[in-house]
């Protein structure tokens, strides 16, 4: 069973900052197991009871879920002009869990929602550069050359984007259509839509399939599934992060006609 730095688990439990529970630590005010600790390098397991100024630290269990996020969806947990949002398709979840990132209200695909914090911002960092691959439709044939400015990076109003993946699906004459998937590593604002508008073809419909080793594979829009624990080792792995404690389950797969009457049917392993 894995077991992390005692000052982290207190920061990802909200209690302080990673420094300031180096601080608590180091000056007698956490106990492990009713027993005082003050050396920094300690490690606890997931069992460990934690107290803190003798009030126990309740650490919420990490959640990791891949949602297919429909078009016409808010990607936040609470919208001030009363859209839906992606909390409305994961009120039976008892962890509080946060989008990584973003889709715009227009694009529909996969959004990984956690609570872990530390994974989080090294998945959003461009440093680490997790790979997001999006099925891209545009009205009017694009030219190879075109696609090959996409390949190389455009230059935006915030920046040059760095190369990316194109791979061209489908020329539809008579629809006068083009389909090709972009992969990219950046996570700015907008980026693919900015990018096919720079190159003057302008997106129809993007939706996201794939993030990581993770895909919408056996998922309808509106439905969520829990991470298997090796894919949350391999996410963690592509962000240079160590291994993380977590705790054995049978991910569930939550299928959603309506965001407010959420299904909860329990399988071993989604069929693609």
């Amino acid at each position: 069973m894995t077991e992390e730095r005692l000052q982290k688990v207190l920061a990802q439990a909200g209690v302080a900052s990673r420094r300031e529970a180096e601080e608590y630590i180091t000056a007698g005010r956490v106990k492990v197991n009713g027993k005082v600790v003050k050396e920094l390098g300690t490690k606890v397991g997931p069992n460990a009871f934690i107290m803190v100024d003798g009030k126990p630290v309740r650490r919420e269990r990490k959640t990791y879920l891949l949602f297919y996020k429909p078009r016409g969806v808010v990607t936040t947990m609470k919208d001030p002009e009363g859209r839906r949002s992606v909390a409305d398709y994961v009120k039976d979840i008892p962890q509080r869990v946060f989008p990584v990132g973003r889709l715009d209200y227009n694009t529909e695909g996969l959004l990984l929602l956690t609570n872990d914090g530390e994974l989080t911002q090294a998945m959003t960092h461009p440093s680490h550069g997790v790979n997001k691959t999006y099925e891209v439709t545009v009205p009017g044939i694009v030219p190879q050359e075109k696609l090959d400015m996409l390949r190389m990076g455009v230059k935006l109003e915030d920046g040059m984007t760095a190369p990316a993946i194109v791979d061209l699906q489908d020329y539809d004459y008579e629809k006068n259509l083009t389909r090709f998937t972009v992969t990219i590593h950046e996570g700015r604002n907008r980026q693919v839509r900015r990018m096919c508008d720079y190159i003057g073809f302008p997106v129809r419909y993007l939706r996201r399939i794939k993030m990581g080793i993770l895909t919408l594979n056996g998922l309808r829009r509106g439905d969520c599934r829990e991470l298997f624990d090796e894919e949350v080792e391999a996410l963690r792995k592509d962000c240079g992060l160590e291994s993380a404690a977590v705790n054995k389950r049978q991910p569930a797969v939550r299928k959603a006609e309506k965001p407010n009457t959420v299904k909860t049917e329990t399988k071993r392993r989604v069929k693609k």
